[in-house]
């Protein structure tokens, strides 16, 4: 048996789920990291190719890990990782990074105190696409960005629901789940988000959460978006349709998540369609555009991700998504959950400051 390389990380998983077993499968197959431990109540002893615990400290204390990958539930997301990083150990930690502002809070200054190395799973950061839209938008190569508009709709299998309860229930719902990764990444490329307006809907699921959701924007910029999103409705649009990060969902090749509006050129992503006039003719809307597609070396968000991570448990680089950075995009989230029920526009800032000062928004 070939001895270990010192210079690998030994990684452990929390949490076995859907997204724990991917993460386990990222693990695999990436160089410089390998899978030392699985924790999860519910998993046997003898389910992976390591050794598996039922618990957080069980595997904490027997395991002598680097870092870990946090993707247990949403409700124990920030005492698992503070307690992993009072360990000593980096944290790769699932979004989002808490079930509300105030909680998130807690684990940003637990990063601070501890001067943790914690790195928040926004994996489509990761994707080269978006690096790609974000040296566009702000090089000023779509001129003065005016708005920006995305979509995510796919049917979610009843059993989603059934087989994993806690996905029925308040700390989930398709707002968390899913449209996070999307203000996550509006905010990435368009800066913040100063007001946020919502509508949402129970009707098709009767769950406890959302199913359906729409929200109007106003960035800091002074551009304005929207966004639609539903775990319930059958499409083709989104970011999982458009991309070919997992095989878990089906590919549709030229997809679009979001189409970002300048005064000089539009820009889809994560296509990288732009479109402008040419610059022999009047750059007006009697004029015909022209479509040519932004150079992107391809690459899977997931294994850039856990690269980047290996770095930051190195100390080698900062988080590209830190948590005080993941707390802006869950005070967003949740400034939408508010807004949605009392009909009215919500100001992020302010609803951020109230939350720190302990005030009921």
């Amino acid at each position: 048996m070939t001895a270990p390389d010192p210079a690998t990380l030994r990684l452990g998983v929390i949490g076995a789920g859907f997204m724990g077993r991917q993460h386990l499968d990222f693990i695999r197959a990436a160089a410089g990291v390998s899978l030392a431990a699985v924790a999860d109540p519910a998993v046997p002893a003898d389910g992976f190719e390591c050794p598996a615990y039922e618990s957080t400290e069980r595997m904490l204390d027997a395991a002598q890990l680097d870092a870990v990958v946090i993707a247990n539930p949403n409700a124990l997301h920030v005492e698992t990782a503070v307690r992993c990083l009072e360990a000593g150990v980096a944290v790769l930690l699932e979004k989002p990074v808490a079930v509300d502002y105030a909680q998130s809070l807690q684990l940003v200054e637990a990063v601070k105190r501890l001067d943790g190395r914690l790195l928040v799973g926004h994996h489509r950061r990761h994707h080269p696409a978006v690096a790609r839209a974000h040296a566009a938008v702000h090089g000023g190569e779509l001129g003065e960005v005016v708005a920006v508009s995305g979509l995510w709709s796919a049917r979610k299998e009843d059993a989603y629901f059934t087989d994993i309860p806690w996905h029925s229930r308040p700390g989930a719902g398709v707002l968390l789940i899913n449209v996070v990764h999307d203000l996550d990444l509006l905010r990435h490329l368009c800066g913040e988000v100063v007001e946020i307006q919502a509508i949402q809907s129970s009707h098709a699921r009767g769950l406890d959460v959302e199913d359906t959701v729409t929200l109007n924007l106003r960035f800091h910029s002074g551009a304005v978006g929207s966004f639609l999103a539903s775990d319930a409705g059958v499409s083709p649009w989104g970011w999982d349709q458009a991309t070919e990060e997992t095989s878990a969902f089906p590919f549709l090749p030229d997809g679009v998540a979001y189409r970002i509006v300048g005064t000089r050129a539009a820009l889809s992503v994560p296509n990288l369609a732009r479109y402008a006039y040419d610059p022999s003719v009047s750059p007006d809307w009697h004029s015909p555009l022209s479509r040519t597609y932004l150079p992107v070396v391809p690459r899977g968000s997931f294994a850039a991700q856990l690269e980047h991570f290996a770095e930051v448990a190195r100390g080698r680089a900062a988080p590209l998504v830190s948590a005080e950075d993941a707390s802006r995009t869950l005070a967003l989230v949740e400034a939408a959950a508010l807004a949605a029920p009392t009909h009215r526009t919500v100001d992020v800032a302010r609803f951020r400051a109230d939350v720190e000062a302990g005030r009921r928004p």
